[in-house]
């Protein structure tokens, strides 16, 4: 692979918005060419080649064909000026995880659409420990789930949950609505005080912050109890 120099390029008299650090953080990765995201996995160019420029040499040679490039070895990238064993490590690495990426389809985030698929998902963690535990499921606005995560742990008898907290992870991850789940060790599924109590804090919270508490579960070895299939939320 030869490739011929041109005229002296330097990215830092480019316009804040036309250098491909800068733009990615401006407008996002859709708006950079395969050249500028290359540019920015190889970090500098040559005396007399920007690395925009070193990477559009590096492209032209495969035709503006990623999947060739991703074809290329490490020796055959550094035969391309400016394309040291270092930046050519970094582009064949950048390829391989898109590859595996792509091999890779997204598994569908299951769907709460009841208190017993609610149920279904968390009981496993919380159906056979000999203490309390108290664990928010936090879903997208089409109810799929985005994460399950611990709040807190007690005793036999009782574990304390703070609504700022759960309330901080539901925003943290975009949360459109949360199911709350504890368990009762002792098997007994009628809601304590304290439960009803908490129960109508997260339901205040959740209105004022526009994330709403969808339910409530109380869970045992022998079922569970819904606060919003008794009509309690």
């Amino acid at each position: 692979m030869k490739i011929e120099d041109s005229q002296p390029l330097n990215i830092k008299s480019w316009s804040p918005e036309d250098r491909p650090r800068e733009k990615l953080l401006l407008k996002g990765t859709s708006a950079l060419s395969d050249a500028e995201l290359i540019a920015i996995l190889i970090g500098s160019g040559t005396a007399k080649l920007s690395a925009v420029d070193v990477a559009k040499k590096v492209l032209a040679h495969v035709e503006n064909n990623l999947d060739s490039l991703a074809r290329l070895s490490v020796k055959e990238l550094m035969k391309a000026k400016g394309i040291g064993e270092a930046k050519a490590i970094t582009i064949v690495a950048a390829l391989e995880l898109g590859r595996r990426r792509k091999d890779q389809s997204p598994e569908e985030k299951p769907k709460i659409e009841s208190s017993k698929n609610a149920f279904d998902l968390i009981q496993g963690e919380l159906i056979d420990l000999p203490h309390e535990e108290f664990w928010v499921i936090l879903l997208n606005r089409a109810n799929r789930l985005i994460k399950k995560k611990r709040i807190s742990e007690g005793g036999v008898s009782g574990t304390v949950a703070d609504p700022k907290i759960i309330f901080k992870f539901a925003v943290e991850e975009l949360a459109s609505g949360i199911i709350v789940a504890h368990n009762h060790p002792s098997g007994n599924l009628k809601p304590s005080d304290s439960d009803i109590i908490l129960t109508k804090k997260l339901k205040e919270a959740g209105k004022v912050l526009e994330i709403p508490l969808l339910d409530h579960l109380i869970i045992a070895r022998n079922g569970y109890f819904s606060f919003t299939d008794e009509s309690l939320i």
